[in-house]
């Protein structure tokens, strides 16, 4: 099921961010705690998403910001924002 909610892609964007400084390259997978509307909120239970590039050069593109820091990935991101999708996985 592809990600359309506003809130949980800027989510998902930062997230994407964060794994990408810490592992040095273009992550496909991300993990987030999972959403809970009613009752006690478990902190080890997760959702996982794919992460979509619909372009080579644009994967290439993020790999290229990752040793420049947070502030420029998080830039590049921004702007490629339209070509990266997340497909949350059952």
């Amino acid at each position: 099921m592809k990600v359309t909610d506003p809130d949980k892609l800027m989510l998902l964007y930062e997230r994407l961010k964060d794994v990408c400084l810490v592992e040095k390259e273009v992550w496909k997978e991300l993990y987030l705690p999972r959403d809970v509307k009613h009752g006690a909120i478990l902190t080890n239970i997760q959702d996982k998403y794919e992460v979509l590039i619909d372009d080579p050069t644009i994967e290439d593109a993020l790999e290229a910001n990752i040793p420049l820091g947070g502030k420029s990935l998080g830039a590049a991101i921004e702007e490629y924002k339209n070509h990266i999708s997340f497909v949350k996985k059952g």
